[in-house]
């Protein structure tokens, strides 16, 4: 077992330094409510921050957090080294699929580690987690010796943790967003102690919930395929009584985890688990069925909703002249068939042959055969690693500068250290060869910049001799899908201004950490909230999409959590295929508004009144507090604007309504109700705000204008009775009293 020093700050040699400017502090508290160590209170005399610098620890979460820069830490920080372990190299590599990173083993290791987390009580390492896991309530079940609490806890938010823990880039993920990290340090292994829990209390089955009170109790759900997204979402369905079928177009269950991550990083026993769980529990599942965007409508038939989950399938191909020669192939094939030929009982002699590839073991004082792998990523170092142990030499070029690099750290340094030439600033210009791809043109590039693609410098290339092209660059979705799922792949950017929980939190303020490896920890956590809310919402009616069919390629653990995502919107939601009667609850109904002079705001109330009196649950916003989370929580969505303009230039909705129109994600299926309020004509306002809707999938069922008459009528046709109306519109037959029973 060996350290990884934590920095010294010099000149400061011993305890860190607090100052608190006070003429800048507001005493506002920020700093004070998420000290971790109780460094900071409130002079109340004067009302700004206090500090005692001996008991702070230099993790400067008051700094992040302060809305005015009223603080400054001095010196060193005060952690205790990190627990690290070398990996497990093979002596002989050839053939041997051990797994190489190992886990904690004994207690004391768990415990040094598990002492340093600080216990955040607004922990930045949860919302850098994807699946926002409790981490530092499962560490503290740690620091007690309850391993089986610890699982407990992280059983609210994932059920892979023995698999997320091996295979999550924790170091742009929650160890990124460590405060310890943030503050320029070496962070928790929350990674190793995630995996120590998984392994100490093992997973347990889904604990299914029969019976009619069971959530999704008589529901009937598809799900089109089987990898981490396709995983939560079963796992989420089955545990709320719901009956689940999975259609897998592979031989086998897992997806990504059964054939696309080599057993040194993934052991078998370890990708396994979840579908031996999944399948004891009830789940029907269904391999060697490959679902096409025709057979969806079929589907919908049979069952209440659909879950796609069936990944980003299609191999990126580099478009250079040569790249359709006779020893080009890409990374799904080669490590289907590299994972077949490597385990017991099979036979790489064959595999390499029919890859036209000469067996380097049969073939002594011969020139080994030399794999060109193109890209660098995760996927890349996969196959590149594959080919060692397959007795070939191997090569990865990237395009991207090194700093920039999407691969994990640790496997990039794994990855050299078991021959892997790795080569970034490079790309492919040609290939050549006489049927048969021979050769390699490599030119170089430059990339100043994360932000900023390189560019392809000039000058003579680079010319290697190769045996085997792999492309390894990435995948994309399934087009023939495109017009099944409009608006995917949804891109994982946050627009606008970060919500006050997350600038609060100061997960933004350090915006790219050395030990993240300069990677925005922040501001990808932030955009990967975009993916987690629009898998909750319906791209049809009954038909939602999670995982890498929703975003284009991710990790593990954001898959895992959309799948839940979207399984939690059809239980919230218990849509019903034709036929079924539907079990009678409360609808949700959100009522939103823009609203300049209360007008509009008053006509909301009145029918939110409405609604609430029929028994349904009601929520009432302005749409400036409406996102996709609101959204997708609602089975019927009322908005309201009040219209500006003219008579003879044009009237339309407000300003700020037409500008939220804008930014609506697909609603499929959703019903919607539309209103305005007027003083002297409506004119097209409602059809505008009708076409926008119907343009993202929506369902209008009801559309009303209020002008100074209706307001005057006092109930005879007004917003209540609007209320009442669409009610009956948007679900007709169904005796809304009855829905209070």
């Amino acid at each position: 077992m060996t350290a990884v020093d934590s920095p010294v700050l010099e000149p400061f040699a011993g305890r860190p330094v607090v100052t608190v400017l006070t003429d800048r502090c507001a005493g506002c508290q920020e700093c004070i409510i998420r000290c971790p160590t109780g460094a900071l209170t409130m002079d109340a005399a004067r009302w700004v921050a206090a500090a005692d610098s001996s008991m702070c620890v230099g993790c400067r979460q008051c700094v992040r957090t302060c809305p005015f820069s009223a603080i400054t830490v001095d010196g060193p920080l005060q952690v205790a080294e990190r627990v690290e372990l070398e990996p497990r190299h093979p002596h002989v590599l050839r053939g041997d699929l051990s797994e190489i990173r190992p886990g904690f083993t004994t207690w004391r290791e768990v415990l040094a580690e598990a002492e340093r987390c600080l216990q955040c009580p607004d922990p930045t390492c949860a919302k850098g987690c994807p699946a926002h896991n409790d981490i530092p309530g499962f560490i503290g079940a740690l620091r007690d010796g309850d391993a089986a609490g610890a699982q407990r806890i992280l059983r609210r938010t994932t059920v892979l943790p023995d698999i997320c823990s091996r295979v999550c880039d924790q170091s742009s993920q929650c160890e990124g967003a460590c405060s310890w990290s943030l503050a320029g340090g070496v962070p928790v292994s929350i990674g190793r102690l995630e995996r120590f829990v998984a392994e100490t209390a093992p997973v347990a089955p889904p604990a299914r919930h029969d019976g009619r009170r069971a959530a999704a109790a008589g529901m009937s759900i598809a799900i089109v395929g089987s990898g981490p997204a396709g995983i939560g979402a079963a796992w989420s369905l089955v545990e709320a009584g719901a009956e689940v079928t999975v259609f897998e177009k592979d031989a086998t269950p897992g997806g990504l985890l059964g054939w696309g991550i080599p057993d040194f990083t993934l052991p078998a026993a370890v990708a396994d688990r979840p579908w031996r769980q999944l399948q004891e529990a009830g789940v029907d599942l269904r391999c060697g069925v490959d679902v096409r965007p025709e057979d969806v409508e079929i589907l919908l038939a049979d069952h209440d909703a659909v879950i796609l989950a069936h990944g980003a399938t299609q191999p990126l191909r580099l478009p250079v002249p040569g790249n359709d020669l006779e020893g080009v192939t890409d990374a799904t094939t080669f490590l289907h068939g590299a994972r077949a030929a490597l385990e017991q009982g099979g036979d790489p002699a064959a595999f390499l042959s029919r890859l036209g590839l000469a067996d380097p073991a049969a073939n002594a004082g011969r020139p080994v055969p030399r794999v060109l792998v193109l890209g660098a990523g995760n996927t890349a170092m996969d196959v590149a690693r594959t080919a060692r142990r397959l007795g070939l030499d191997a090569l990865c070029v990237d395009w991207l500068d090194e700093r920039f690099a999407l691969v994990r750290p640790d496997e990039l340094a794994e990855s050299r250290h078991e021959g892997v030439e790795v080569r970034f600033s490079r790309t492919v210009t040609r290939l050549a060869g006489d049927g048969r791809v021979v050769r390699a043109e490599l030119a170089r590039t430059a990339q100043p910049r994360r932000d900023r693609l390189p560019k392809v410098l000039g000058g003579d290339p680079e010319v290697v001799d190769i045996d085997l092209v792999v492309m390894a660059m990435g995948y994309r979705g399934d087009p023939a899908f495109a017009p099944t799922l409009p608006g995917t792949p949804v891109r994982r950017t946050a627009a606008g201004l970060p919500d006050r929980r997350w600038t609060a939190s100061g997960i933004m303020a350090n915006a790219a950490s050395a030990y993240a490896h300069h990677n925005p920890v922040g501001t990808l956590a932030l955009g990967r909230e975009t993916g987690l809310d629009a898998a909750t919402l319906p791209v049809l009616d009954r038909v939602w999409v999670a995982g890498d069919a929703l975003v284009g390629p991710s990790t593990v653990v954001e898959a895992m959590t959309q799948g839940r995502r979207a399984a939690e919107s059809v239980i919230a939601g218990r849509p019903s295929r034709p036929g079924r009667p539907r079990q009678r609850v409360p609808r949700r109904v959100l009522v939103c508004y823009e609203s300049q002079g209360g007008t509009t705001a008053r006509a909301a109330e009145a029918i939110a009144a409405s609604a609430s009196a029929a028994g349904h649950r009601v929520r009432v916003l302005p749409i400036g507090r409406v996102g996709l989370a609101e959204l997708a929580a609602a089975d019927l969505i009322v908005v309201g604007t009040w219209v500006e303009g003219l008579v003879v230039a044009g009237v339309r909705p407000a300003k700020a309504m037409r500008a939220w129109l804008d930014g609506l994600p697909r609603l499929g299926g959703k019903a919607v109700a539309v209103f305005c309020t007027f003083a002297v004509a409506p004119k097209g306002a409602l059809p505008a705000m009708r076409r926008t809707f119907e343009a993202r999938g929506a369902v209008v069922v009801a559309q009303a204008a209020f002008g100074p008459r209706e307001r005057r009528a006092s109930g005879t046709f007004g917003p209540t009775a609007f209320g009442s109306e669409l009610l009956q519109r948007a679900w007709p037959g169904e005796r809304v009293a009855a829905l209070v029973e």
